[in-house]
């Protein structure tokens, strides 16, 4: 009898997005995949709307109609690598698959996808498909095209790459300090595999159609030589090396800036014929960049080579300085930078159930009661250094039940029992309104964040339900959940970090806010690819809301 074929393991879809339109052509090939009598689902798809939140931004980003769960998380515009976080630590399968929004799925990924997870033995922490990259075949390609095409040969991109949540979990994700779709991926490879995983090529493909660019295009990417310095400082003078990412020009742009610099210092001087060899050294090494993006593409004869010969000689001359300044920011910004992820330097706590005891649509100071240990608590946070404001839900003010007015009393009333909030957040909005601020949105969070002069992912996230790990979550902050006899069993075990009280939760904060020993010091994992080792920014299920069990009413995520 022939052995039966392995099982599939679990994956969810997580798909990063500004609202391009190609979003719902890859949503449509997806959904496709059904037509594959091999298909293998995926229990969830996550898109994560990573636009500004902003009046000017229409919300909720729309889906088109698919064969199995899907919904929208929004992280507020932080960039990709905080979109992939948010994404992952909201769903609970074994594996995750991250696809760029501008990809496309041929018939038949899916069915391969699962082959290539269920391949993965117990050491595999990261699994890449292979990318494609249609060029013209009527012409040769310009340089935005073959630069779009090295997409093709590059190591652990996150156009279509699925990680293993134990790995993800491990390393605590991406690095959201890194802002651009261009360096991140190697940087969480790097350190998956410094924490003792493997990572493996698999069978499945996706197309990469080169996007539309304007002119200056080869310019604007230059500021990801930021992120090359924030990869140097994290990983030392051979990360290029270890993330086989190649040499790279960056050594004759700072020989062609220096040439500039030389050559305009010796004329104002009065060396003339120091400033002429100057300007010659840089004449050469501009003519020879410009001849060699020239040359690999479109010929006289072929269509659009006059508009790509002038915008390679009008760039070629802006390139050199703008790489080398972006590097120089960067290396300034990250000169110091610790491990992802850094420690924390804010807490923002949950009012109603975390610091004092609910009472529902309170419009009354007198009825305030702190929880037992909650002015300790707080006091061992300021003591510490950190940063301490308030969050809270006040949906009595959209329902007409009370007015901002009464919970602006009720706040002073808990400010005079437990000392004074660097911030205080309060949500007014009704479910039904729809806003981004009610948790389980991450609003909030972000508006605390930067009145506190701090990154989101600097902050942790106490409260006593699963709407705060999801605001937290949607953030990019670290959640502690205490629970209450009103929170529910499945939003303990989806909580990445539960503690008993407010006094160990306070621990478990000020842990965080410890530097870390070193950088990529991870847990590793054991034979059966789970982590050993306390872990941080695991998952987050289905979040839930007090008013919900009150009122018997859906509140929208």
């Amino acid at each position: 009898m022939s052995a039966p074929p392995p099982a599939r393991p679990g994956y969810t879809v997580v798909v990063p997005t500004i609202g391009r339109p190609s979003l719902r052509v890859l949503l449509a090939g997806l959904a496709a995949q059904c037509r594959d009598p091999a298909h293998a689902p995926p229990a969830e798809v996550v898109v994560v709307d990573d636009r500004p939140m902003r009046a000017d931004v229409p919300a909720p980003l729309a889906l088109p109609g698919l064969p199995w769960p899907a919904r929208v998380l929004r992280s507020g515009g932080r960039g990709p690598a905080a979109a992939r976080n948010a994404g992952w630590r909201s769903t609970g399968t074994e594996w995750v698959a991250f696809l760029d929004d501008d990809v496309l799925v041929p018939d038949g990924w899916s069915s391969r996808l699962a082959l290539d997870l269920a391949g993965a033995g117990p050491g595999v922490g990261g699994v890449q498909g292979r990318v494609q990259v249609p060029l013209p075949a009527h012409r040769r390609p310009t340089d935005w095209e073959r630069s779009t095409a090295g997409l093709e040969g590059a190591a652990w991109i996150t156009a279509d790459m699925a990680y293993r949540r134990a790995a993800l979990t491990a390393v605590d994700g991406f690095d959201e300090r890194f802002p651009r779709a261009y360096r991140e991926d190697a940087d969480l490879a790097l350190r998956v595999r410094r924490a003792g995983w493997e990572l493996a090529r698999g069978e499945r493909e996706v197309l990469h159609p080169v996007r539309p660019a304007d002119d200056r295009v080869s310019i604007r990417v230059q500021a990801g030589t930021a992120d090359d310095a924030l990869l140097r400082a994290l990983h030392g003078p051979s990360w290029r090396t270890l993330a086989a990412t190649g040499r790279g020009r960056f050594p004759w742009h700072v020989a062609t800036v220096a040439a500039a610099a030389g050559a305009g210092a010796a004329a104002l001087t009065g060396r003339a014929r120091v400033a002429g060899g100057a300007a010659a050294a840089w004449g050469a090494l501009t003519a020879d960049f410009t001849v060699r993006r020239i040359k690999p593409g479109p010929l006289p004869t072929e269509e659009g080579w006059l508009r790509e010969w002038r915008r390679m000689a009008v760039t070629s001359v802006v390139i050199p300085p703008a790489a080398v300044w972006h590097r120089l920011r960067g290396t300034l910004a990250h000169r110091r930078a610790p491990a992802w992820p850094p420690p924390v330097r804010a807490v923002l706590l949950d009012r109603d159930g975390t610091l004092v005891h609910d009472v529902p649509y309170n419009g009354d100071p007198a009825l305030v009661r702190p929880v037992d240990g909650a002015a300790g608590a707080l006091a061992r946070l300021r003591r510490a250094g950190l940063r301490v404001g308030m969050l809270t839900n006040q949906s009595g003010i959209g329902r007409g039940l009370v007015t901002a007015e009464q919970v602006g009393a009720v706040n002073a009333r808990v400010e005079a029992l437990l000392g004074p909030f660097d911030t205080v957040q309060v949500c007014p909005h009704a479910p039904a309104d729809g806003c981004a601020c009610r948790k389980p949105g991450g609003l909030m969070v972000l508006r605390a964040a930067a009145a506190l002069g701090v990154a989101p992912y600097e902050c942790a996230v106490v409260g006593d339900i699963g709407a705060d790990v999801g605001a937290a979550i949607a953030a990019g902050a670290r959640a502690v959940l205490t629970p209450t006899p009103v929170t529910r069993r499945e939003e303990v075990a989806a909580a990445p970090r539960v503690a008993a009280d407010l006094a160990a939760a306070t621990d478990l904060v000020l842990g965080m806010a410890r530097p870390r020993a070193s950088a990529g010091a991870s847990a590793a994992p054991d034979r059966r690819g789970a982590a050993t080792g306390p872990t941080t920014g695991a998952t987050a299920g289905p979040v839930g809301g007090r008013e919900r069990r009150r009122l018997g009413e859906e509140v929208a995520a």
